[in-house]
């Protein structure tokens, strides 16, 4: 039977928080860094090489974006802490039993730098979840639904990972896998909670479904034309980059195209394409065309 290990790293933060809280933001990455690198050396690395895969600088994101909020969003992930212990073991039951998968997991509750409300990944050589208290908080995902959203998106990305493992294959790069990515595992989370809810529309400032909806073809054409021309389709994804206006679009056109290729194909042999497959250019043609 599949286990799933909690490390719950918000009590070290609150401990951590008491005092830094008076320093300067400038100061505070530094002092991060050297609490995290006693606590939990890994956690620290992953967060470090993130940034640094983007060719960011993560001190100056964060003494911007980061820390001189966290005070202001405490309450929200005090919150968020709170209802991601009570739903985490009933929904990572739910989805190995709706999407017939078993593997065991972490699931890592910290606040971190910036890195993601969810992301899916490897800790401790087990696939895991590190769940950031910090943008949960900044979305305004603290509450259910919007927080059984992102866990239940976040353990369809666990369940396409095992898929593809049983076959040895590995995860991709670049805008074809990225939209291909978060599109299955957005999909796998309808399926894991039984209707078509979206977390990215709640806390959303305007009305991010029915744009996406209004807008479906113009996204497919711009996503379409950055990725065949290799430009940067980071406006589509995460909380600090927007389209339009509209952060997060990238998810809904993701959706879609999984949605146009289950038309013809089986989730299981969707779960193994990979970002060259000519299948998604062609799917996200249609959408851009209004073929579907």
């Amino acid at each position: 039977m599949a286990h799933l290990e909690i490390v719950d790293a918000f009590p070290d933060f609150l401990s951590f928080w008491a005092h830094a809280r008076y320093l300067s933001p400038e100061a505070l990455p530094d002092s991060w860094a050297r609490e995290q690198a006693a606590a939990r050396p890994r956690l620290l690395a992953m967060q470090i090489e993130d940034y640094e895969s983007q060719g960011e600088d993560w001190r100056a994101i964060t003494s911007e974006k980061v820390f001189p909020f966290l005070d202001k969003r405490l309450p929200a992930m005090r919150t968020a802490h709170t209802n991601l212990q009570a739903a985490c073991e009933p929904l990572y039951a739910r989805a190995q039993e709706k999407l017939g998968f078993e593997s065991d997991a972490v699931f890592v509750i910290h606040v971190g730098i910036g890195c993601g409300a969810g992301w899916a990944t490897t800790y401790r050589d087990r696939p895991a979840i590190l769940f950031g208290l910090e943008n949960i908080a900044e979305c305004g995902w603290s509450e259910p639904p919007a927080l059984t959203g992102l866990i239940a998106h976040e353990l369809g990305h666990l369940a396409h990972f095992h898929w593809r493992a049983q076959h040895a294959l590995g995860l991709g790069s670049g805008p074809w896998w990225q939209i291909y990515e978060e599109g299955f595992a957005q999909r796998c989370k309808h399926l894991i909670l039984g209707t078509n809810t979206w977390h990215m529309a709640l806390g959303a400032e305007r009305d991010w479904l029915p744009w996406c909806r209004a807008n479906r073809r113009w996204l497919a054409a711009e996503y379409l034309r950055l990725a065949e021309e290799g430009g940067s389709v980071r406006p589509f994804f995460g909380s600090w980059f927007d389209v339009q206006g509209q952060s997060q679009t990238g998810y809904y056109l993701g959706h879609e195209l999984i949605s146009d290729l289950e038309s013809r194909m089986d989730l299981r042999e969707i779960a193994l394409m990979d970002g060259g497959d000519p299948r998604l250019r062609a799917s996200l043609r249609k959408l851009a065309e209004g073929c579907t």
